[in-house]
Parts: C-alpha cells; sequence; structure tokens
C-alpha cells in the first residue's frame, strides 16, 4: 500500500518577504518552522508528499485518484485550498519530511510503531492499526481534521472511485463497429481517416480501430475525466495541440489533432528502430500516457528483456499494478491500471487486422506491411471464398 503525505513550503522568517515564493534565502528557515493551518488557508495550498499506490495515490488519464488523495482532496476542498503532490519511497522519509517542517500531513495509514512515530501526533482516518499524523505543534489541523472525518467516509470515496473507473464512464451511442463489409466501408468517417492518417505516419484502418475503441464512431463520446469526440481527446492535450475547445466535438478537428498527437507520441518513441513494433508502444502511450510505458520498459530492460519488443514489455504492463514493481526504484511514475492499456492495445490489434479485410469488401483482404518510416506500403490482395468478418 502506498501512502500520501501533505506538505507545505517552508514559512518565511523574514517578516519583509511579501509572499512564499519569492523567499531567496532558505537556509535562514528553521528546522522546526511549519505551516500552521492558518498559514495554509492564507497561502492556499497544501502540498502532498505520497507513495504511490492504488489505495493512496496514483494518475489515471490525467485525474488524481487513490482513496487517502480523494480524502485528502476533500479536506482541502473544505478548507478551501488547492493540493499538490510529491511522491516519497517510503515511511521513513515521510516522517523526516514532516519533521523537518516540509510537510503538513502524512496521509497515509501510518502505523502507530513506525520509527518517529513516538513524535507524531495521529489523527484522521483510524483502524486500530494505523493513522494519519501531523507534528505535534500542528494540533489545531489535526483537530480541525478530526472534526471534519466522519467513518462512512471511506466507504464513499470508494464507492466514488470504482463509479468514475467502470467502464460505463464514457457515455457514447452504440454503433456498429463495421458499416458496410459488403462494400468496405468501416464507418461513415472513413474519408476522414484517409485523409489524415498520413499525418499520423499509420494505416487509416488502425485510425478507424483507434477510434472505435475510444467512441464507437459517436463524435458526441465523453468519458468521465473530459475525454471528448471521436478519438477521445482531452481538453488538457487539445491545448496543447491548438483544437479548440469549441471545435473538439467536431470529427474533422478532432480527428486531425489525434493524428498529430499520434505523431508526436511516434517521435516519443523514436529510439524504437522497428516502426512496426513502435506502434504498438504509441498505441499504450495514447491510452495510459507516455511515461507509464517508459516505466515499463525501465522495468523490461531491469529484468533482461528487449524493451523495444512490444510482447516482452506488455507483462510489464501489467506488472505496473503489483507493489513489487511499481515501487521498484527503476520506476518513476508509480501505479497504474496495466490492465485497461494491455487489453487496449491488444484490442485494437485484433481489430485492425479486421479492418484491413473489411475495407476491402467481404470477398477479399488486405494484409499490411508497414514501409519506411512506418508509413503503410503498397497493399497485398488476395482472394478468399466465403470469408465472414466477425468485429
Amino acid at each position: 500500500m502506498a501512502l500520501v503525505l501533505f506538505t507545505a513550503c517552508h514559512k518565511d522568517v523574514k517578516k519583509e518577504a511579501p509572499s512564499p515564493w519569492q523567499i531567496k534565502d532558505t537556509d535562514s528557515l528553521a528546522a522546526t518552522d511549519t505551516f500552521s493551518l492558518r498559514d495554509i488557508i492564507e497561502h492556499g495550498e497544501m502540498i502532498i508528499l505520497t507513495m504511490s499506490g492504488p489505495d493512496t495515490y496514483y494518475s489515471y488519464r490525467d485525474k488524481s485518484l487513490g482513496t487517502h488523495y480523494m480524502l485528502c482532496e476533500d479536506f482541502a476542498k473544505r478548507l478551501g485550498v488547492s493540493l499538490r503532490v510529491e511522491l516519497c519511497h517510503d515511511t521513513t522519509e515521510m516522517v523526516s519530511k514532516l519533521r523537518q517542517g516540509e510537510g503538513d500531513l502524512i496521509a497515509f495509514p501510518l502505523k502507530r510503531e513506525v520509527r518517529g512515530g513516538d513524535s507524531l501526533l495521529f489523527c484522521g482516518p483510524s483502524d486500530e492499526k494505523w493513522q494519519w499524523a501531523v507534528i505535534p505543534e500542528n494540533h489545531e489541523l489535526a483537530d480541525t481534521l478530526n472534526r471534519w472525518f466522519a467513518d462512512d467516509m471511506i466507504h464513499s470515496i470508494r464507492t466514488r472511485e470504482r463509479f468514475i473507473l467502470s467502464m460505463g464512464q464514457v457515455q457514447h451511442r452504440e454503433n456498429s463497429p463495421v458499416l458496410d463489409s459488403v462494400m468496405g466501408r468501416i464507418s461513415t468517417y472513413d474519408d476522414l481517416f484517409r485523409k489524415y492518417a498520413p499525418i499520423a505516419r499509420i494505416d487509416w484502418r488502425l485510425m478507424a480501430a483507434m477510434c472505435y475503441q475510444e467512441s464507437c464512431f459517436d463524435p458526441d463520446a465523453k468519458s468521465w475525466a473530459g475525454a471528448c469526440g471521436l478519438m477521445q481527446i482531452m481538453p488538457s492535450t487539445a491545448q496543447h495541440l491548438g483544437l479548440p475547445l469549441d471545435q473538439i466535438f467536431e470529427s474533422e478537428p478532432n480527428i486531425e489533432a489525434s493524428a498529430r498527437y499520434i505523431n508526436q507520441l511516434s517521435v516519443q518513441f523514436r529510439d524504437i528502430p522497428d516502426p512496426a513494433e513502435r506502434i504498438n508502444f504509441v498505441l499504450a502511450a495514447y491510452n495510459c500516457g507516455p511515461n507509464h510505458v517508459r516505466d515499463a520498459m525501465a522495468l523490461t530492460e531491469k529484468y533482461e528483456g528487449n524493451k523495444h519488443i512490444w510482447e516482452e514489455v506488455a507483462p510489464n504492463i501489467l506488472n505496473l499494478s503489483e507493489p513489487k514493481y511499481y515501487l521498484d526504484p527503476v520506476v518513476k511514475y508509480g501505479y497504474m491500471r496495466g490492465t485497461e492499456t494491455f487489453n487496449y492495445v491488444a484490442n485494437i490489434r485484433r481489430r485492425y487486422k479486421l479492418y484491413a479485410g473489411v475495407a476491402l469488401g467481404e470477398g477479399s483482404y488486405e494484409v499490411y506491411g508497414p514501409g519506411k518510416n512506418g508509413v503503410s506500403s503498397e497493399p497485398k490482395r488476395a482472394k478468399k471464398k466465403n470469408k465472414k468478418f466477425k468485429v
């Protein structure tokens, strides 16, 4: 189980400094100087130090989750302050940073017999074995937290998190996976996939397979995390790509922006020499972000696998859900829901193979091979009698 620690900046002992981020002489700050509850409220921020884990803190599609983090988030909202997260490696680091004035609240299931625990004031959520903690001087924060917390909050938070993570949280219409297999039409957006797939440097049918996995070809689809449109683009990604938010649900701008994003991901993984292999990593990064994919590659290399071969990296995508692996020193971004990304890549690859046949009509199929720089080569046709496509 991972841990979360609330922290705040050092309190400025120089009264003339107008704001905490203008402090220059940090060496002059006393080691015991910490932010009181009033300081936290006045400065508008609580900084959390945490170890990654499914019950404490993790990032999923640009949203921070985890029972302990979400409790902290609700408490911060009650105080009217923002929350910032810093990752720690272990409980020793948590306690040390708290005692040095680098943190406000250890929001992790901390065992009372933890080293240094005799100098802490335990508070907040608790059972017989663990509780959160502050330094004794910050008793006002502890008292406020104790008055705010109720026993049913943990159950409520976990119910909310399960709801968020349920696969039904992408709201879309259930469109057919194939519009017309006899005529070789996958969707009403085939012309747009053909137009913009060269920007992504992938086959247009692979882009169609991604689109069905993301939204079932529904241009109005929206997920709980805020991903929008046919290719489920996050607003933050749209901003990065220069896609106006008032166009994010429009089919052509959404597909065009997605193609540019796929291209950018491909550039990020240009160290993978084989274009056919690289696209698997790009698909995974489209789903979970490139940082988690890099963590899985680092684990693969550590255990003497080939980090440039997806079939060797994919098991470590799954392993990032296990403490032995997401707490490994080579892992920088911690816990992830590996099953979702693993299945995402597998489902798109499987659907793409089927779409490669559907796009030529039911009487034939097409074998796609990546050419130079991953751009599709000339298709190879083959006749096959009575072939049925099930997508």
